[in-house]
């Protein structure tokens, strides 16, 4: 199950990680993430690093440890370097614009789509004459973004014989061949 769990996540320097009880706090020049650790999971920091231990190992344990880990080195790589999503918008007439935490996007529906972003999230948007437009996510929650990235995908998935909609750049589409006559 987890070999990631045994590996101890380093704290960079202006990094800030303080354990109270079961839940583990993480400050740094971009924000300040918490998370709280269950399922018998012990934390501890040893020489500069995280350490994670599991009691047994069962599976939920092994299971647990992996997570907790991973989830502890996001906090860490947010607060210190920041998280970053791209979405590309394929097709005719699509559009995105961003004033401040608002973003506004057109997407071959009758009416324009406005979200309201968090105040973690920062947003950009690139439009390129001859290229698709691109909105840039920024943020040191990885869950946060992560989460606001799929709803505006959610809006207009792409579809498989053209491709149009919302897509993270660099994703590889599954295409199908269309009617043969």
């Amino acid at each position: 199950m987890s070999r990631i769990g045994k590996n101890p996540v380093s704290i960079p320097a202006g990094v800030e990680v303080s354990i109270n009880g079961n839940e583990v706090t993480v400050k740094g020049k971009l924000g300040e993430l918490t998370q709280e650790i269950t399922g018998d999971i012990t934390i501890k920091i040893e020489d500069g690093a995280v350490v994670l231990n599991r009691p047994s190992d069962s599976k939920p344990h092994k299971a647990h440890h992996g997570l907790y880990r991973s989830l502890v080195f996001n906090m860490i790589e947010g607060v210190s370097k920041g998280w970053t999503k791209e979405l590309e918008l394929v097709g005719v007439g699509y559009r995105a614009s961003s004033q401040g935490q608002k973003l506004d996007l057109a997407l071959g529906f009758s009416h324009n789509i406005v979200l309201e972003l968090a105040p973690e999230v920062k947003v950009e948007t690139v439009s390129e004459k001859g290229k698709n437009p691109i909105i840039k996510l920024t943020s040191y929650d990885k869950q946060l973004i992560g989460h606001i990235a799929a709803k505006i995908r959610s809006f207009r998935a792409p579809e498989p014989y053209k491709g149009k909609g919302v897509k993270f750049v660099g994703e590889k589409l599954r295409r199908k061949a269309g009617k043969s006559a």
